[in-house]
């Protein structure tokens, strides 16, 4: 398993993706976290990953989940066609939402582990990668997934990570009172995370090194 996990985009070191993704390649991207949103602001969020990607040199091309509701297996031969995923913010339940009609949860844990796919994803797109949602709900809308019609609330995250994750730690534009509240939470309860500003992120490889940041 590849994993890049960041509080923002590539963090300090966009180094590191390049690293989990064994060079440039076709990358898809996974904007659906962005589903609530006014649909002008969501192609907008589309677009804004693609320069940035491009830049580093990957070729980017949107793979929507709203196009593979209930039809895992059409998900699974567009997404192989790729090396790598990105997967951008927004609300983590509309992301786990739309992962779970799509099939997408059980997809990318396939091809992700066993190493068809390295996977990057920041904010609400490293957020899923953990094993429970709950505590995230401070600064992402449970209520958002019912406003779109996508189902139930999934709390459960995809497991990849032993612990939780909080993003926009710290000094951060993309922070709000709610990362203080999680973080709260979680100390409360005395669940595992990982604090991440947004210069950071967790790098896992597939030789079982440690994550590190």
């Amino acid at each position: 398993m590849r994993l890049f996990l960041s509080s923002y985009r590539f963090g300090s070191d966009p180094a590191r993706l390049l690293e989990v993704t064994r060079g440039p390649g076709r990358i898809a991207v996974i904007a659906n976290a962005g589903d609530a949103w006014p649909s002008r602001a969501r192609a907008s969020s589309v677009v804004s990953e693609f320069g940035p990607l491009r830049a580093l040199g990957y070729d980017p091309d949107e793979v929507d989940l709203r196009d593979h509701l209930g039809d895992p297996d059409s998900l699974r031969a567009r997404l192989t066609t790729f090396s790598a995923v990105w997967v951008r913010g927004g609300n983590t339940f509309v992301l786990r939402a739309q992962l779970a009609r799509s099939g997408g949860d059980t997809v990318l844990t396939d091809l992700v582990g066993d190493g068809t796919l390295a996977y990057g994803g920041y904010s609400a797109g490293a957020c899923i990668a953990t094993p429970t949602l709950r505590g995230l709900e401070f600064s992402d809308d449970p209520a958002e997934v019912a406003a779109i019609g996508a189902g139930p609330v999934v709390w459960d995250g995809l497991g990849w990570v032993e612990h939780s994750i909080v993003p926009h730690v710290g000094d951060s534009a993309l922070g709000d009172d709610g990362v203080d509240r999680t973080l709260e939470y979680f100390r409360r309860e005395s669940v595992p995370y990982v604090a991440l500003r947004d210069d950071d992120a967790l790098v896992i490889l597939t030789d079982g090194d440690q994550a590190r940041r």
